[in-house]
């Protein structure tokens, strides 16, 4: 499904836990929202990996919080005494990432938790997929919510991306950092899982997920082409990785062995 676009009209708080200092926001919907700021330390790269990731992970049926577009008027600033947030609002000015605000929810504990095997082979699967370097016992990135498992803040996945030239000849590369991902030990089903998620992706899939990537996150000093050069690199990356996925899928089978 296109992502909605909505306009944030009220800063409530910054949520401290993360890096990049997301926070919560009211939008013109009258919802809360988690705000993803394109001017935090990571940058719009951050958000380019939100949007496909996380869009990828809602087209899979993984339980994720919605994701919209955002846009962010400078002068929410002025309403804020900590010069941090000043800044970062000021720098962050246009189109933002948001993500449905989850009330209540606590973080995943991997001691007092016992996640489906199959969902935890499925989410494996997926961000070795995606490369996702930030889903281990110290930062697990998800939570609990009405007691079902929810997938958040995929910044850190596709750090390929990360002073890119737009070359997908690693894309088949084995993801070794799987070996850390929190959900491995229940990841008991990872060839079932292989062939379920392989079958939902297609290309025409992955072409619709990255289209919904903003030209404005895509310019700056670091990009090797336009936006549709860039999003045309992105999506022949997956297609090339998900072709090559052997690679990967052993290595979280082995990794678990």
């Amino acid at each position: 499904m296109p992502l909605r676009r909505l306009a944030a009209t009220r800063y409530v708080t910054p949520l401290r836990e993360g890096g990049s200092m997301p926070a919560v926001v009211e939008a013109d919907d009258l919802g809360l929202y988690v705000l993803k700021f394109r001017g935090a330390g990571q940058g719009p790269k951050a958000l380019v990996a939100e949007a496909i990731s996380g869009g990828l992970a809602r087209a899979l049926d993984l339980p994720m919080p919605e994701i919209v577009l955002m846009d962010l008027d400078a002068e929410l600033a002025r309403t804020e005494g900590d010069p941090e947030i000043q800044d970062l609002i000021k720098a962050s000015a246009g189109l933002n990432l948001g993500m449905d605000y989850l009330p209540g929810a606590i973080n995943f504990d991997p001691v007092a938790e016992q996640p489906d095997p199959a969902l935890a082979s499925r989410i494996v699967w997926f961000d070795a997929f995606t490369s996702n370097v930030d889903r281990t016992a110290r930062n697990p990135n998800m939570l609990v919510w009405h007691g079902k498992l929810y997938l958040i803040d995929h910044g850190a996945s596709l750090y390929f991306h990360h002073g890119w030239d737009g070359d997908t000849g690693q894309a088949g590369k084995p993801f070794a950092l799987v070996r850390d991902h929190v959900l491995l030990r229940w990841a008991s089903e990872l060839a079932l899982a292989d062939m379920d998620m392989a079958a939902r992706l297609s290309p025409g899939l992955i072409t619709d997920v990255v289209a919904q990537v903003p030209d404005d996150w895509l310019q700056g000093p670091d990009a090797f082409g336009d936006p549709a050069t860039q999003r045309a690199a992105y999506v022949d990356y997956l297609c090339r990785r998900l072709a090559q996925r052997e690679g990967f899928v052993q290595e979280a089978i082995r990794a678990r062995a």
